[in-house]
């Protein structure tokens, strides 16, 4: 009995882990909730939090009391295995930086609209956490998994399951070779200083619960990252 059970939540943790892989998430994010995760895979919330201890006591995640579970690898990695592909990944493999960008310039901004209304304070824990982990990054990649990690926080906190599924798919986007070629041309240290300062313009927006402040802020930052990208692409 032992031995099935354990052989069970071995396959659940997998499941976890897979799941965290094709929606983009990385070592650093944080999973979504053990309820909206045991809803996804048509599982008891007994069972998820069986499965996240397991991950837990293999160091693939860490639970923090109050804000969530955050991957400490990258799920694909523990894995060992590739993404596999479905129609949802065909068509993110197909698409553009430009259409990324376009995008993301219509789900972003209309996103902070709910996240003002509904962000908790633990929301905000985590988009402080992603904001001290993008000035501590040493490097273009880190900078890049904590630039993601803190979009992903900004339209979580919104809470509405359908905006934060929609926006999956542009943070797969992003985790594109294509994507990743083009943005790191575009890339130096004093831009990422600029959009340092722009992320923190736009998270003080969201603590002041100013949605007007929020929304021109985004649109600020999304136009100069779509400006370098275009400069990039034409050089």
């Amino acid at each position: 009995m032992t031995t099935v059970s354990n052989v069970q939540m071995r396959g659940v943790a997998d499941d976890i882990l897979m799941s965290a892989t094709h929606t983009g998430l990385r070592s650093g994010h944080r999973l979504p909730t053990e309820r909206d995760l045991a809803q996804a895979l048509k599982l008891s919330r007994t069972t998820i939090r069986n499965a996240m201890a397991l991950l837990e006591s293999e160091g693939v995640v860490s639970r923090e009391v109050g804000r969530g579970t955050f991957l400490r690898r990258d799920p694909d990695v523990v894995l060992g295995v590739e993404v596999r592909h479905s129609p949802a990944h065909s068509v993110v493999g197909n698409v553009s930086p430009a259409d990324v960008m376009n995008a993301r310039l219509l789900i972003e901004p209309a996103a902070l609209a709910a996240t003002v209304e509904n962000a908790t304070a633990s929301d905000f824990d985590e988009i402080n956490r992603c904001l001290a982990g993008g000035d501590n990054a040493a490097d273009f990649e880190e900078f890049e998994r904590w630039d993601l990690a803190l979009h992903q926080a900004f339209v979580h906190a919104s809470h509405n399951p359908l905006i934060e599924n929609m926006y999956h798919f542009i943070a797969e986007a992003r985790l594109s070779v294509t994507w990743g070629s083009l943005k790191r041309r575009s890339d130096s240290p004093e831009r990422r200083d600029f959009y340092r300062q722009q992320h923190r313009e736009i998270a003080q927006a969201l603590a002041n619960r100013d949605g007007r402040a929020a929304r021109e802020a985004m649109l600020r930052h999304l136009g100069a990252v779509e400006s370098n990208l275009q400069r990039a692409a034409q050089s």
